[in-house]
Parts: C-alpha cells; sequence; structure tokens
C-alpha cells in the first residue's frame, strides 16, 4: 500500500546504499555493519526521509508529488550525510608561515611558546569584524558541504574574552540558522590562556568560572563546553575546576586530551561524563579503560598528526577492541589540521589507525553523531528522520580512502534538498 506523504524526491538504481541501520552507536566488530543494501532507492517527502530499501520495493511504496525530482544513481554509492565532530571554523588568518617552520624543523610547541600557534589566532579574530569572519566561515561551510558534510559541532576558542567568545558563537549559531550545514555550538574559551593573563592565569580561570561560562549557559550561545587539558595548557585540577562550572551550568563536556602526552585527560573526561573526549594520542591503558566504561566517545584527528608531520597517532585498534565509541573528525582549524575534506581523514584513518573504509564511515556518521549528542537522530538513513544523504561517483563504499585528494561527491541532499550537484566524470 502506498504511503500517504508523497514523494518530493525519489533516488532509484542506488549500487551499494549505506543506510547505517543498526546499533547506535557502533562498536568493536559492529563497526563493520554499514546496513547496505544491494540496488536500493530512496524516497523523501519535503524535509525527511520517507522510505528506504530496495530500489524496486521504494518505487512501488511511494506515490511521487507533482514535480517530484527523480536521480537515478546508476550503480552509484549513497551514504548518510557525514558528521564532523571537531571543529574550530570560525578564524580570519591563516598560519601557513607556521607550517612552513615546521617542515624546516621547528615543533608546534616551540612556535607556540614564541607567541605563534592559538595565541596567534586569537590576536587577529579580536581585531576582525564580524562581517569578514562570518564570510570567512560560510566559505569553509560550502566546503565542508561539497566534500559531503551536512552537520559540524563548531567550536569558539580563538577569542579568550567574554567580548570576543560571544562573538564567535554568535557567528555559528546565525550562520546554524542561514547555512545548509547544521552547525552544534561549542564554547571553548579554556583554548588557552591569552597573552594579558599569562602572569595571573588563576585570574582567567576565575574569569572563565564567574563571567564567561555563566553568560554563554544563560544566553543558551553553546550546546557544549569544551577544554584544552594538557600540560602547559590547563592541567588536571584546572579542568576539574572549569568543567564542573560548566556541568553546573547546563553545559555538556567535551575534552580536548592526551594530545601532546597522558596527562589523564581521558579518565577526567570519564569521570566526569563528557561526551566526547577528543585527540587521545597519547591515552593511557586506563583512559581507554575508563572511557569504555563511561560511555564517553573517543573523536580521534588523524588530520592532526599528519599536517604536524608526527609520528605517533591515537591508538585506535586498541581503543576499538576495548568497546570504545570511536569517531572521526577533520580538526578544521588555522594552525594544526586545515582541511575541510572528511573524505580525506577516512583515507588517513585507514593508514595510519588501519581502521577499515566501513569502520571509518561509521566513525563519521552513526557515531559521529553520538559525539554531538545527537545518537540516532542523524547519521543514518531510515524513515522518519532528516533527509540528510551524499551520493558519491564510486560504486565501491571502499574507493572513498583509495581514491584519495580528489571530491568523489556527485550530489548532496540537505534536509530533501539538492545543495551541492558536481557533474564528475
Amino acid at each position: 500500500m502506498p504511503l500517504q506523504k508523497k514523494a518530493t524526491l525519489l533516488i532509484t538504481n542506488i549500487g551499494q546504499l549505506i543506510t547505517m541501520e543498526g546499533p547506535v552507536p557502533r562498536v568493536g566488530d559492529q563497526m563493520n555493519d554499514l546496513g547496505l543494501i544491494k540496488n536500493g532507492g530512496v524516497a523523501v517527502a519535503g524535509e525527511e526521509i520517507l522510505a528506504v530499501g530496495e530500489s524496486e520495493f521504494v518505487e512501488r511504496k511511494v506515490d511521487l508529488a507533482e514535480g517530484c525530482i527523480a536521480i537515478d544513481a546508476n550503480g552509484a554509492v549513497v551514504t548518510p550525510g557525514f558528521i564532523d565532530p571537531h571543529t574550530h571554523p570560525v578564524f580570519s588568518k591563516t598560519r601557513e608561515d607556521e607550517f612552513e617552520k615546521r617542515i624546516l624543523g621547528k615543533t608546534y610547541k616551540e612556535i607556540a611558546e614564541t607567541g605563534g600557534g592559538i595565541r596567534a589566532s586569537v590576536r587577529d579574530l579580536r581585531e576582525t569584524s564580524k562581517a569578514i569572519l562570518t564570510k570567512k566561515t560560510t566559505e569553509r561551510l560550502d566546503t565542508m558541504l561539497s566534500y559531503g558534510t551536512t552537520t559540524i559541532e563548531a567550536k569558539s576558542g580563538y577569542g579568550l574574552s567574554t567580548e570576543a567568545e560571544i562573538k564567535s558563537l554568535e557567528i555559528i549559531n546565525n550562520l546554524n540558522e542561514t547555512h545548509p550545514v547544521d552547525l552544534i555550538p561549542t564554547f571553548l574559551g579554556a583554548h588557552e590562556v591569552p597573552d594579558e593573563y599569562r602572569d595571573k592565569r588563576n585570574k582567567y580561570i576565575d574569569l572563565l568560572i564567574n563571567e564567561m561560562i555563566p553568560k554563554v549557559a544563560k544566553e543558551k550561545l553553546a550546546v557544549f563546553c569544551d577544554i584544552f587539558c594538557e600540560e602547559g595548557v590547563f592541567s588536571i585540577e584546572e579542568s576539574r575546576k572549569i568543567m564542573s562550572a560548566a556541568k553546573r551550568h547546563g553545559l555538556k563536556l567535551k575534552f580536548h586530551a592526551d594530545e601532546l602526552g597522558s596527562s589523564g585527560g581521558a579518565e577526567l573526561a570519564a569521570e566526569l561524563g563528557a561526551v566526547s573526549a577528543d585527540h587521545l594520542v597519547y591515552i593511557s591503558d586506563n583512559g581507554i579503560k575508563a572511557m569504555a566504561k563511561a560511555g564517553t566517545i573517543a573523536v580521534l584527528l588523524p588530520g592532526t598528526c599528519f599536517s604536524l608531520g608526527l609520528k605517533n597517532y591515537a591508538p585506535a585498534r586498541k581503543m576499538i577492541e576495548a568497546g570504545v565509541v570511536v569517531a572521526l573528525s577533520t580538526d578544521c582549524n588555522p594552525g594544526s589540521s586545515f582541511t575541510e575534506s572528511l573524505p580525506m581523514i577516512i583515507t588517513l584513518a585507514g593508514l595510519n589507525y588501519k581502521m577499515t573504509a566501513a569502520e571509518s564511515i561509521s566513525a563519521v556518521t552513526v557515531n559521529a553523531a553520538c559525539a554531538v549528542d545527537m545518537a540516532g537522530k542523524i547519521g543514518l538513513l531510515r524513515s522518519g528522520l532528516p533527509a540528510d544523504l551524499v551520493l558519491w561517483k564510486i560504486h565501491d563504499y571502499r574507493e572513498m580512502p583509495y581514491h584519495y585528494g580528489v571530491n568523489l561527491v556527485q550530489n548532496v541532499i540537505k534536509k530533501g534538498k539538492i545543495v551541492v550537484n558536481r557533474k564528475v566524470s
């Protein structure tokens, strides 16, 4: 019997339809289950998915609305829209000079200690108008969308003053209303200690706890609060104090943890019930056990290690085997990972984490949805969910990491509308 709603968009003849139906989140061997349907079809009514299944079944089940857009996938791959759960998209000045310094032998830490790094971006953002920042952030979102990303977590963190952090979060929230990509805002005032507080860091921590966090929470400018919990940035004790305050004000927690050394950040994230702990290059065995037990998602960022020219990568296989929920992200930012391409991250995850293509796709769909606390709401193709999906100009999903450095997207559909239409030969 046909469904009551009529299809406004119909995609048929999909060679591999990756629905991600199944357990949410995916852990361990489950990450290789893509809910794959051969010769699949998807029908969309307005902003929602109407029907998913084999192509002939979907065509029989739905009636077409007047003006329905029909797409013959011609045997191509269709996935849910990708989710990027760790990005820093609001910035103006890029830092290609630092990239070249690293090529010539300087370390990220050495550059930061001489006033570069995050603090350089802070000085620039404070001086840059909201209009320019909005324009440049929009351009990055356009690029992300063109590579199949339909939802991102978007952090502040290059303001480090109440005024500049609010400015960044307002840009993120405004773009969430106007851009096809959905943005989930995160307050990252504890990204670094700004120049004017270098000799009075306790006063900056007081500012975070007593002014910034309450204001961000009261004005509902962010869903999450994040912190750079690391030796030389914010210690375990400082992080516990700041993040406990954020939790009291109703913000959900995220952590930059164990990126530069094993500091116990993963354990603290698990202890405080954080939704995710990110980076985790030097996570301890105890940290892995704690995160698995707490259900704290590991957001891994292979592009950062790659861009910094590092040899150590997060122990992804150990985490997967221990039952930690693993997601992947670009860490798009001007200093350590300037990329908007999740397909490139999938390639790096294969080469440096030894993750299969299926595991990586799980990590940027259903598991990435969990990392932004939207488990089962996005990142899979199911009747009644938002119609966020990507048609790729490939016939086997394993080509995604294999054919790297090019854009394999043909169409991106966001809430039922074709927002990217690329003719790929």
